[in-house]
């Protein structure tokens, strides 16, 4: 990852990519296994890979496969991909660009990277730098381009909180231009960028604090972790060390060595209903676990947001289901993470998906819905 202080441009200035940029390095013929840039770690052959290690090299190369009218698959950090066993009939083009820059704009300081930086990457150069905000978004696998499209969240920020404006290429028209988070439409872990591919992510840029200030601390358990009173503030550079270790302790931070983290982190989001949704889906919650247990829920705009790893939980589906020697389980530490043993298939990871979601379904009358994206396969 590069860092350069850069000189501050007129943000709204829209460029247009005209002509064929060329498109880095040459494509590979030969089947290449997409289970090798998944951190799932599963997923048959793409028919080519396509390394664009600029930003550049990603407008030229999918501009290039759009023309020829050739499909592709968008990879960053692979970490929010569900793939085929029968894999990709097209082009997976690796999204590695790598430039991060610092700038200020009417005296407020913010940092743009591009569209393939890592994004724990990223969150460590900005508190290196003496900044706060992005602190509580340790962790995260993933790339930079990636936190917009699913408004990435954790421990009570979101990437709404601080998103400055994201870069885009339009592949109907060509155009590149900026847009604002007003543009985006954010809602909980989705956007209007969801679920379509008709922009590609080119670049993305935060708003920050000075003196390397924590966000407010609104999640209980990290307040509690760090001593505080919900809504203080703190050293960003402190609060960054123990979102990793709360991450750690649940799995949700990769590790080679541990199969709890062969994941797509939470494979399901937590549910949201209205007000009128809910009081019938509380009542039968407590019909089912008894009156004395309290059901968490949290709010989300006019509705109530419940935690789908306690209903995972709560309808019989423990850590480490089914059971020890299964190719495919629920994290041993964290029942919201689907996880790879070693040698499991997409099939398989997909049954326990299903499985887990009609047993919440049938317990609580819940839905849950898969938050990773899902290429050639579906629950």
């Amino acid at each position: 990852m590069r860092v350069r202080v850069p000189e501050i441009t007129d943000p709204a200035t829209v460029g247009r990519v005209s002509d064929p940029v060329p498109a880095g390095p040459a494509r590979q013929t030969q089947d290449t296994l997409l289970s090798s840039v998944t951190t799932l770690r599963l997923g048959g052959p793409a028919r080519a890979f396509e390394r664009c290690l600029d930003t550049d090299h990603l407008i030229g190369a999918v501009t290039d496969l759009d023309r020829q009218r050739h499909r592709c698959l968008l990879v960053g950090g692979g970490s929010n991909l569900v793939v085929a066993d029968e894999g990709f009939d097209g082009t997976a083009v690796l999204i590695e660009s790598s430039e991060v820059t610092f700038g200020t704009e009417n005296g407020r300081s913010y940092v743009t990277a591009d569209a393939g930086v890592d994004w724990d990457g990223l969150v460590a150069a900005t508190v290196d730098a003496g900044f706060g905000g992005l602190e509580c978004l340790s962790g995260i696998p993933g790339a930079a381009g990636a936190t917009p499209v699913q408004n990435v969240g954790a421990y009570g920020v979101e990437v709404a909180d601080l998103l400055r404006d994201v870069d885009l290429l339009d592949r109907r028209s060509g155009e590149r231009r900026r847009v604002t988070p007003s543009a985006l439409e954010l809602g909980y872990r989705t956007s209007n960028l969801k679920h379509r591919d008709d922009h590609v992510v080119l670049a993305v840029s935060f708003w920050l604090n000075e003196k390397r200030v924590s966000r407010p601390i609104r999640y209980g358990e990290l307040a509690a972790t760090l001593g505080l009173e919900p809504g203080a503030q703190s050293d960003a550079a402190e609060v960054r060390e123990q979102v990793l270790a709360l991450r750690r302790g649940k799995g949700m931070v990769l590790d080679a060595d541990d199969h709890d983290t062969w994941s797509a982190g939470s494979f399901f989001t937590n549910p949201v209903l209205t007000a009128d949704e809910a009081v019938p889906v509380l009542r039968r919650i407590r019909d089912q676990v008894g009156s004395d247990i309290t059901v968490p829920t949290y709010p989300a705009g006019d509705g109530v947001k419940l935690s789908a790893g306690w209903l995972i939980e709560r309808a019989g589906f423990r850590r480490g289901y089914p059971s020890p020697g299964a190719p495919v389980r629920l994290s041993t530490k964290h029942t919201l993470a689907l996880t790879n043993r070693g040698d499991a298939t997409t099939d398989e990871l997909l049954d326990l998906a299903r499985d887990v979601r009609d047993g919440v379904r049938a317990a609580f009358g819940v839905d849950l819905h898969p938050e990773p994206v899902l290429v050639n396969c579906s629950l």
